[in-house]
């Protein structure tokens, strides 16, 4: 591109400059040849009055004053007696020549033509040096312009490079042309949703494995104890119908994680009875809490129901259930009871707690006390509230997690008032 503009540049120069530069060096030479006519015209005239005067006054008319004073020139004066004087070199080659007559005193002074000729050539040198030069100067503003043209469009394409290598990172430089401009900042905006689009898709393939860990765990045990338990078949049969189950969920936490691929933040909460949630998750994981030779224990008010989606719930409580495993120690207790508005189902341990540096950042993504990934917490966080409901620490020494989840109650109150309208 840049060797195009280069000659297109240069193209247009030369043209421009012939257009100009033909017509003004023939005016040069045709004003060279008429100056040194209308030169010889004035010197004829002056030295034909000249000799008239010296004439009239018997002056002597001598050629040695007229060639000191007429350099270069040949003149021939003619008298009223017939006389012929000659001054100055004598004509060789081609001359120009002027005529003047004063009374009876005819001069005619020459030139060789030879000297008009080489002035009339060093104008038309000059007038090409000048062209020439016009031409470098053109040449030299064309390659910096082309050199500002084409090194944005450098810049924009090893940018537009790095965008389809996945380095989304915008550029922020601008090169002061519009258009060039214009396209630099919708490569940064495409840039910038890009990078979101990269960062939504790690987060949510590590959201996915972390929260696929937990119901893939649970069934791995269950399968165990169906391999241990292979000579009863009524244990057998009960450990497949759980497997059963623990698959059922896995498929069900695949459509959340799908429908959180999509966007889809109804969240899909309805009535849901808290009770059967959290003794699904007890009995699920109750075995692993014995092989660490701790237990699980349930204490509060029975038939509890709470807005919330079913396998959501079931996913946060595995996460506490899970965090109290890995990180808590002793009796893990899950205390259900009615709040102000509210279910709170409040899950807690006898460890040591969670250390006063983490405690304001517990929920955040990639924020652990030891070996986790710190996703489970923000994880069961958002699920929360895409129920309507929230996660809370209560209590951070022994660490106490508090569910809140909207009364049924209260929704369909809600509901009530927002259908009669006022009354």
């Amino acid at each position: 591109m840049r060797r195009r503009l280069l000659l297109s540049t240069l193209a247009v120069a030369v043209v421009a400059l012939l257009l100009l530069g033909i017509p003004l060096a023939y005016a040069a030479h045709k004003l060279v040849y008429e100056e040194a006519g209308r030169s010889l015209d004035r010197e004829a005239s002056s030295i034909a009055g000249g000799v008239g005067y010296s004439l009239e006054a018997r002056q002597p008319v001598t050629p040695e004053v007229l060639a000191r004073e007429y350099p270069g020139r040949h003149v021939s004066i003619t008298l009223p007696d017939g006389r012929t004087l000659a001054a100055g070199p004598p004509r060789r080659g081609r001359v120009l020549s002027a005529t003047a007559v004063h009374g009876r005193v005819r001069v005619r002074v020459s030139r060789p033509e030879a000297q008009v000729r080489d002035a009339a050539l060093r104008l038309l040198l000059l007038v090409g040096s000048l062209a020439l030069l016009g031409v470098a100067v053109t040449v030299g503003l064309a390659m910096v312009q082309a050199r500002k043209l084409t090194l944005p469009l450098v810049d924009l394409a090893e940018t537009a490079d790095r965008l389809g290598s996945g380095n989304a990172r915008p550029r922020p430089r601008r090169y002061g042309i519009p258009e060039v401009d214009r396209v630099a900042e919708v490569l940064d905006r495409s840039a910038v949703r890009i990078t979101d689009l990269l960062v939504a898709s790690r987060e949510f393939a590590a959201d996915a494995s972390h929260q696929l860990r937990t119901p893939l765990t649970a069934l791995s045990m269950r399968l165990e104890e169906m391999i241990e338990a292979a000579d009863y078949p009524d244990v057998v049969r009960e450990e497949g119908a759980a497997a059963v189950a623990q698959a059922e969920r896995l498929v069900a936490v695949v459509e959340q994680l799908l429908a959180r691929a999509r966007h889809d933040r109804t969240g899909g909460a309805v009535p849901s009875p808290i009770d059967e949630i959290i003794a699904q998750q007890v009995e699920e994981w109750r075995p692993s809490f014995r092989k660490a030779g701790r237990d699980v224990r349930i204490i509060g008010e029975q038939g509890l129901v709470g807005m919330t989606h079913p396998e959501g719930l079931s996913q946060i409580v595995a996460t506490l259930l899970e965090n109290s495993l890995t990180h808590g120690a002793g009796i893990v207790t899950i205390h259900t009871k009615p709040g102000a508005s509210s279910v709170v189902v409040e899950v807690g341990d006898e460890g040591e707690g969670i250390p006063s540096e983490l405690e304001p950042r517990i929920f955040e993504r990639s924020v652990s006390g030891g070996r986790g990934t710190g996703l489970g917490l923000y994880l069961a966080r958002s699920l929360a509230v895409v129920d309507g409901g929230r996660l809370e620490l209560i209590q951070s020494r022994p660490a106490v997690f508090g569910v809140f989840l909207r009364q049924a109650a209260e929704v369909r109150l809600a509901a009530e008032r927002v259908v009669m309208g006022p009354a």
